[in-house]
């Protein structure tokens, strides 16, 4: 999953960013087999792939071409964070299947947030990670290419189903049924590694009068991460209160440095006087 480009590292961090934006109204239970499913798609189909990452083809002409390709099969959301992602510009066409991957994950991991089961989630891949390596047995049939996917699948579901969250469910068949060039276990440490980022990250919201640019964002992105030694993700609140500057909050503490708070401190000194 990695991405080596400039244009796919910034495509990606821009693809990111949307399916947070839609995380707060996608069916969580679905969104990550729907992303799933389109990156097997991307897998399947290399002349699809190369046309959906082609730079000399307009972003909208290819994103018409997946709700075209799409439409019905996939929600609403998928659908929407599909055509934002096949506009923006990737350095090679395998980045633009492992960038739907990643997004798979994460929206993993979101659901299992949002359960209250994050912890539960990294913890369930590191031991599944263990229980493989202490079982060469186990490890053979997963990994055997006489075994055909879906055998694997019933296999991983026959062990895990009832035992694990349903987003380790998924994320475990999904790296065994479709490793994609990797070992079983470094393919496990990638998704493990997707969930602990989110579980460690920190939500600031930040109140502005205006949209911040993505320079500001960036910005205001990389002070805070330095701040708090995390990785911090915006929910940015346009608010016309704020008569200028932001109000950043990070857990219980807020940095406001807006105006308005600059001028109730004023009004509070003069009444206090």
């Amino acid at each position: 999953m990695s991405t080596s480009g400039a244009a796919s590292r910034a495509s990606l961090a821009e693809a990111v960013e949307r399916l947070e934006v839609i995380l707060s109204t996608a069916e969580l239970a679905t969104l990550g087999e729907e992303l799933f499913g389109v990156m097997r798609l991307l897998d399947r189909e290399p002349a699809l792939r190369r046309a959906l990452s082609d730079p000399s083809r307009d972003g909208e002409e290819k994103a018409q071409l997946v709700r075209i390709l799409l439409e019905g099969k996939v929600g609403e959301p998928a659908l929407e964070l599909t055509s934002d992602v096949v506009r923006q510009r990737w350095s090679r066409p395998r980045e633009l299947a492992d960038a739907f991957e990643r997004l798979a994950v994460i929206a993993e991991a979101a659901r299992a947030e949002a359960e209250g089961r994050i912890d539960d989630l990294e913890d369930e891949i590191f031991r599944f990670a263990r229980i493989v390596e202490r079982e060469p047995a186990l490890r053979n049939a997963l990994t055997s290419p006489q075994l055909q996917p879906e055998r694997k699948r019933e296999l991983v579901v026959a062990l895990l189903d009832g035992k694990v969250t349903a987003s380790a469910l998924r994320l475990i068949s999904e790296v065994v049924t479709g490793p994609r060039g990797r070992s079983l276990e470094r393919a496990l440490a990638e998704y493990g590694r997707l969930v602990a980022q989110r579980r460690d990250r920190l939500i600031a919201l930040v109140r502005t009068p205006t949209t911040l640019s993505e320079e500001q964002r960036t910005r205001l992105v990389a002070t805070l991460s330095a701040a708090y030694g995390h990785d911090v993700y915006l929910n940015i609140q346009v608010d016309p209160g704020v008569l200028g500057g932001i109000s950043v909050q990070v857990g219980d503490e807020v940095v406001d440095g807006t105006v308005a708070r600059r001028l109730d401190d004023v009004r509070r000194q003069i009444t206090a006087g």
